[in-house]
């Protein structure tokens, strides 16, 4: 890729980790330059109290001084930074903007949800070859966002506050969880899942994707790797038995064992199993017998939204 080729760069602070992308934008083609994740839990607790802890903003900081440095060593044409989920619903949300527009120099966009399914949808098709009806799923730590298109191309989403860390925040207490925490939290996923399923016009040829870590890291399971390689398992497509399957496996490990697992994140450790409930309970809730995994995200779509302005 010539070197004339702009350079963005892209923060996506959730309620589990904050990423970052810096990136060629070449019309419709991202290439990476980096590409990192740091696990905060900016969102710890912000289900119960509706505010964000101390050190889960402290955690977010540190982070983003280490992204501040790695920035530096780019020419950046243009940074933005989203806030999502967590962000959203909280009391004290000044205190986390003002820390991060004083260590970054931009200030925090708290998206919705809409904008949130918009961006993800763009970022996941920029990376597969998929034609016909599709439906995104962006399971996230606090929400997950459902993206389709209408015959006349716009784009319809919803946005539900079912994810990863929320499912295990409220549900899934126990290591492993028990049986009735586990339908606790199916339950809870499946009354959010409903609504999807009404309002969606799902055909029986709609392509189902996913992407975001608790779906890779089902996949990564799914396919038995040693250790995590994200270019297996971008593209790759799994079945529902095999959601099903590697959902029950990682319920029935102990954090420990799950630990142990070469392709799992440590960040993932503790929340897997809720994010894996998600993605299960979506696919049968809503009919689809295979999921199309995708590496490719939000913060795919935000760059290329940078570089096609």
């Amino acid at each position: 890729m010539s070197e004339l080729v702009p350079t963005f760069a892209a923060i996506d602070c959730g309620t589990n980790a904050i990423r970052l992308l810096i990136a060629a934008v070449d019309r419709n083609t991202v290439t990476d330059h980096l590409r990192e994740m740091r696990t905060v839990r900016l969102g710890e607790g912000v289900d119960a109290t509706g505010e964000f802890r101390d050190t889960a903003l402290e955690r977010t900081f540190a982070a983003c001084r280490e992204y501040a440095e790695l920035l530096m060593q780019y020419e950046i044409k243009e940074l933005r930074f989203i806030a999502t989920s967590a962000s959203r619903d909280v009391s004290n949300r000044d205190a986390f903007t003002a820390g991060v527009k004083e260590i970054l120099g931009v200030e925090p966009e708290v998206i919705g949800g809409d904008q949130e399914a918009e961006l993800s949808y763009r970022g996941a098709l920029s990376g597969l070859d998929v034609s016909g009806s599709v439906l995104v799923s962006d399971i996230g730590g606090g929400s997950t966002e459902f993206v389709t298109t209408l015959p006349d191309h716009s784009l319809v989403s919803e946005s539900v506050n079912i994810g990863c860390v929320r499912m295990t925040e409220r549900h899934l207490y126990s290591d492993p969880p028990t049986r009735q925490e586990i339908e606790a939290a199916t339950g809870d996923i499946r009354n959010h899942i409903e609504l999807i399923g009404r309002t969606f016009p799902i055909k029986a040829e709609t392509t189902f994707i996913g992407l975001a870590g608790s779906v890779t890291t089902v996949a990564a399971m799914a396919l038995g790797l040693h250790e995590y390689d994200a270019d297996l398992i971008h593209g790759s497509a799994l079945s529902m038995e095999e959601v099903d399957a590697v959902t029950d496996e990682l319920l029935n490990m102990t954090r420990v064992q799950r630990a142990k697992l070469g392709f799992m994140h440590p960040g993932r450790v503790d929340v897997i199993g809720g994010g894996a409930l998600v993605l299960r309970e979506s696919m049968r809730m809503l009919g689809f017998t295979r999921v199309l995994v995708s590496e490719k995200d939000l913060l795919d779509g935000v760059v290329l939204r940078l570089g096609n302005a």
